[in-house]
């Protein structure tokens, strides 16, 4: 059975995890000064109560001083509100240094995704990350906010405790902790039972997790095959071992406390026997031998707390641990120390011998210098070709011919292994990634919007495309006809993955939002095989006006859409086999006629036409 890492519990504690937390409180290091002066004094507080108790029964009470105990009565009250308002102001700072801490941890980690390569994302299920950035950063947050510092506290008033019952009475002081080892014995056993039970919690937790993501994701597909049955089933299960896990731990819990309880009262019964022993003989008052059952209920309750604040540390590792390592991945894609400036681009792209993997089958291996095969599974193999500035090319070639991952490498999602990619005679890698990405328009064929607008999708927060400019880019492609028909416009909800928008309406905004950003380059993974006939046409017209003028790098799915392009590139298993304009490719009758000639035939077969092929001269005037 595989144990994912949200399942994974590390150590209690662990000091090089705990340095590198204790560096983000650093900002805040006033606070936690304060914080500490106020933990301090609220120790002090809570044992001056009973040492108050003491003096007003032997001083005062003893001797009938009604005027000293008034005056020890408000002393008394001064010093509960005073306990207050410091609790108060110790609660609040803590929760506010914890809450900026997890605004500034959850800040560095979303930095830190936006500059991981699209490789990491391919391995990294998104529902994993978004746990780094919610779930474990609370986490810390409790830890910041109530663990440390309350640990730090409850350390403070017991050693004040221990310190008063041995200044007062040293015998009865080892009385009263006579039962510590037995409170010991009792606080491992439980640390053992709750750590496996809040390992099995979280455990299911993970499971359920994950069971109704991809329920909730693939609902169309359980509906249509009618699995509901079966998957409320299988969810009955997973949702049974979580009740159980929390049972484990319920049961823990409700042995822990009420054994702390039983040895806090055994604890007091010595007291008052051995400490009455001592009153009769007069080595004791009666002020002290309340004093010392008071700081007994005191010395418990901190401990009895501890435990939880196990459980808070223990759960702390493991996130940071978790967020750490995600902190660390390298970023691959680096900037260049001093990159090249282009004063304007042309747009003349170059592949010059590219090689690329995207993984090696071997991972232990060294990395190779020449052109052979090798352990790498080589997905583009030496690879060169030049588009002029201006120029329309269109990719072809079979499913995994490398044509989506020309894109990619293009744009510097990914980085090539050998070889040059080249823009306007310019390594790409050596240009800043933001100005190499900016002069590029993508259009995929699976097209992404954001929750927000019809407005918001086609600027994306770029800040100089105006309202003007966005119904212009939007009337340039045909969308406009299309956002007449909302009933707000332009300003109409686009909901998670625009998925109140058709196929085509999606389409359209996608080019509407190239044309409006202005790319001196245009990628199109083109996209007209979902739509109907009269958005087809809208779509078609739209990328002839997103064109001109542009050098345009086309993925090309239906090779009737591409026949108008300068040149045509035919790949085939990771290489360039032919490259050519449409007639003269279908004159070679190589690769490109085949592929030409197997499209014909599969539209007829749709069309259910007589089974008549066209011949290789009806291709060549087409």
């Amino acid at each position: 059975m595989q144990i994912h890492e949200e399942e994974v519990l590390g150590k209690a504690y662990d000091a090089r995890l705990m340095r590198r937390l204790f560096s983000y409180l650093m900002p805040y290091k006033a606070w936690i000064l304060a914080t500490l002066l106020l933990i301090l004094g609220t120790s002090l507080i809570q044992v001056s109560g009973p040492i108050l108790t003491q003096v007003g029964i032997d001083r005062f009470i003893a001797s009938k001083d009604l005027g000293g105990l008034n005056q020890i009565a408000l002393l008394y009250l001064g010093v509960v509100f005073a306990g207050f308002f410091l609790g108060y102001l110790q609660t609040y700072i803590m929760q506010l240094t914890g809450q900026k801490i997890m605004v500034d941890l959850r800040m560095q980690i979303f930095s830190h995704l936006q500059k991981l390569p699209l490789a990491f994302y391919d391995k990294s299920p998104v529902g994993r990350l978004m746990t780094r950035v919610t779930t474990d950063v609370d986490v810390l947050n409790e830890l910041f906010a109530t663990g440390v510092v309350t640990i730090l506290g409850d350390l403070v008033v017991l050693f004040g405790i221990i310190a008063i019952i041995f200044y007062h009475n040293f015998d009865l002081a080892l009385v009263a902790l006579s039962v510590v080892p037995l409170l010991v014995i009792i606080t491992i056993v439980f640390k053992i039972k709750a750590r496996n039970s809040y390992r099995k919690v979280r455990t299911a937790i993970a499971r359920i997790s994950s069971f109704i993501q991809e329920q909730m994701t693939g609902m169309s597909i359980v509906q249509l095959f009618n699995h509901e049955a079966r998957s409320f089933r299988q969810f009955e299960g997973i949702n049974r071992v979580h009740l159980r896990a929390n049972l484990d731990s319920v049961l823990a819990y409700s042995l822990f406390y009420p054994l702390v309880e039983l040895v806090s009262s055994l604890a007091i019964a010595l007291i008052v026997w051995y400490g009455g022993g001592q009153i009769l003989n007069n080595d004791l008052t009666f002020g002290e031998l309340v004093l010392f059952i008071y700081l007994s209920e005191k010395f418990f309750r901190p401990i009895a707390d501890l435990s939880e604040k196990y459980n808070i540390l223990q759960s702390a590792m493991a996130s940071s641990e978790r967020i750490f390592k995600l902190l660390d991945t390298p970023a691959t894609l680096q900037q260049p120390t001093r990159p090249v400036q282009l004063d304007s681009i042309r747009g003349e792209i170059e592949f010059h011998h590219v090689w690329f993997a995207y993984k090696r089958v071997n991972s232990d291996s060294k990395s190779l210098t020449d052109g052979s095969q090798g352990d790498w599974q080589w997905i583009l193999k030496d690879v060169s070709f030049r588009i002029p500035a201006g120029e329309a090319v269109a990719i072809v070639g079979h499913t995994g011919a490398g044509k989506t991952t020309l894109i990619n490498l293009v744009m510097r999602f990914y980085d090539i292994q050998k070889g040059q990619i080249l823009l306007d005679g310019h390594d790409i890698r050596s240009l800043d990634v933001l100005q190499l990405r900016k002069a590029f328009g993508l259009v995929l064929q699976d097209v992404f919007l954001f929750s927000g607008t019809i407005a918001s999708n086609i600027r994306l927060g770029t800040p100089w495309i105006t309202e003007k400019a966005i119904h212009t880019a939007a009337q340039d492609v045909n969308l406009s006809e299309f956002v007449a028909t909302f009933p707000n416009g332009y300003r109409e909800v686009v909901k998670e993955r625009g998925s109140t928008l058709s196929t085509g309406e999606k389409q359209l905004i996608a080019f509407a939002r190239a044309l409006a950003h202005d790319p001196r380059n245009l990628i199109l993974d083109e996209a007209t095989s979902s739509v109907d006939t009269g958005t087809e046409k809208r779509i078609r017209e739209a990328i002839v006006r997103l064109m001109e003028g542009r050098t345009c790098l086309i993925i090309a799915h239906r090779l009737s859409t591409i026949q108008r392009v300068n040149r045509i590139i035919v790949l085939h298993k990771g290489e360039v086999r032919e490259i050519g304009s449409h007639q003269k490719l279908l004159a070679k009758r190589g690769l490109y006629f085949k592929l030409f000639q197997l499209q014909y035939q599969e539209q007829e077969k749709s069309w259910d036409r007589p089974t008549s092929q066209p011949s290789p001269d009806d291709l060549l005037v087409t």
